[in-house]
């Protein structure tokens, strides 16, 4: 049986039509801001404090987007007699938002976690030379990075936390010793 002709014009119409009279479900983006899951993937965060300038990063990058430059200092013996030490001191540090593909590999190959997902995700540039992002802007976002996830209830405190739980105690111990020997 040959389909009647105008057939499928009539079935499009007859899609639109339906289509037409539904409420939208379009959320206007800049007014209404999207609800986003916990700890989305936006954009790399750096805590400068933590980076040793080890290199890791940005040899481990495959789109090779990091860039880093550095110089030695000479920092003094911390005992009397001992020697001088040198260490390196971050210079630069930006990574370039148009050649990253966000596979997440700097981040997880720094052992001293100086990297961190950002939810932040807006972050357009008119220009593509701005999507370079300096330490200083790196270090804005982690602002926005969430706390990490609690630890599983039934798991045994982590020895630092311990340790460090411990030492306070004492601590706080003497110096309220130390106030109820001065009253």
């Amino acid at each position: 049986m040959a389909p009647i002709p105008g057939s499928g014009l009539a079935k499009g119409l007859a899609v639109t039509l339906r289509t037409m009279t539904r409420k939208s479900v379009t959320a206007q983006y800049p007014e209404t801001q999207p609800d986003l899951p916990p700890r989305t993937r936006g954009v790399i965060g750096l805590f400068e404090e933590n980076c040793t300038v080890c290199m890791l990063c940005a040899r481990e990058c495959p789109d090779w987007c990091i860039y880093i430059d550095s110089h030695k200092e000479t920092v003094p013996p911390t005992a009397p007699g001992g020697r001088e030490r040198s260490r390196n001191v971050l210079d630069r540090f930006a990574i370039d938002f148009s050649l990253c593909m966000y596979c997440g590999i700097c981040i997880e190959v720094c052992p001293f976690d100086a990297l961190f997902w950002s939810p932040e995700f807006e972050y357009a540039e008119t220009d593509i030379r701005e999507l370079t992002h300096e330490r200083d802007k790196l270090r804005e976002w982690m602002w926005t990075v969430p706390a990490p996830p609690a630890l599983d209830p039934a798991a045994e405190e982590p020895k630092e936390i311990a340790a460090a739980r411990k030492t306070a105690e004492k601590l706080a111990a003497a110096q309220a010793d130390a106030q109820e020997g001065d009253s």
